[in-house]
């Protein structure tokens, strides 16, 4: 049994990206504390895989496949998960990416997708589910930001834009649906998810952070947990940083 101020037992959580990656960790961390978990990813298989991880542990799982960087997809997702359990407690805007292009060579097209999925859409999903929490017994709230938001490094410049835009919204929002909702953000550093793969040798095992490495993506989870659990009664408005002393 998780500790009391971690037990998440008779809660709901909406995670986008939540298929793979931080998201699926988190996922089945917030499982085994007792919570039933909605997964919101683009592809419904990796959805239903995930989904099938939690069933087996004893809890209820749905997948509702949805673009996490589309306005009206955000819309219907919202309206879905929350007709699906009647409400949601716990929301994790997890989905994201950060590709790395020089500047003069992004896109018109690349920068509104990467703004898109990293804020629009965030944006979008996170008003829709904390009017709904407001008008009834409240919630948590959940956004992954990156440690770009806070140290920009080249060739990252939507990205890291995208996620300074996500960390203020955070703050003006844990203002706007306070005091019922809480609202905060993690800035994750490094990981080894799948993007890692596309990484060096050397990137994948050694970093210029305080603890000299990339996290593992279980290495997440007590951070969300503090977050999305009675743990953080008294924080929000908050970026936490989980990124190995970057």
């Amino acid at each position: 049994m998780p500790h009391p101020l971690f037990d998440l037992s008779g809660k709901i959580a909406l995670i986008t990206g939540g298929s793979r990656g931080l998201g699926r960790e988190m996922a089945l961390a917030f499982a085994d504390a007792g919570a039933d978990i909605i997964i919101s990813s683009r592809k419904a298989e990796a959805c239903e895989a995930v989904v099938a991880e939690i069933a087996a542990k004893g809890r209820r799982a749905l997948a509702l496949p949805a673009h996490a960087g589309k306005w009206d997809e955000m819309d219907r997702l919202a309206a879905d998960a929350w007709d699906a359990f009647g409400r949601i407690d716990i929301l994790v805007a997890n989905a994201g990416m950060g590709p790395l292009v020089p500047s003069h060579e992004v896109s018109e097209s690349l920068f509104d997708s990467v703004v898109g999925l990293n804020f629009k859409g965030p944006f979008r999903l996170i008003a829709n589910i904390a009017h709904r929490m407001t008008q009834n017994d409240g919630g948590t709230i959940l956004a992954t930001s990156s440690i770009a938001s806070l140290r920009p490094t080249p060739q990252v410049v939507p990205y890291a834009g995208a996620k300074a835009a996500l960390n203020a919204m955070v703050a003006s929002m844990a203002h706007e649906y306070g005091p019922k909702v809480r609202i905060n953000a993690i800035a994750a550093g490094p990981f080894l998810t799948d993007i890692a793969k596309a990484w060096t040798e050397d990137a994948r095992e050694r970093t210029d952070s305080a603890l000299g490495r990339p996290g593992r993506p279980e290495e997440v989870v007590t951070s969300a947990l503090f977050l999305a659990s009675p743990a953080s009664s008294f924080v929000t408005g908050t970026v936490l940083r989980c990124d190995g002393g970057c």
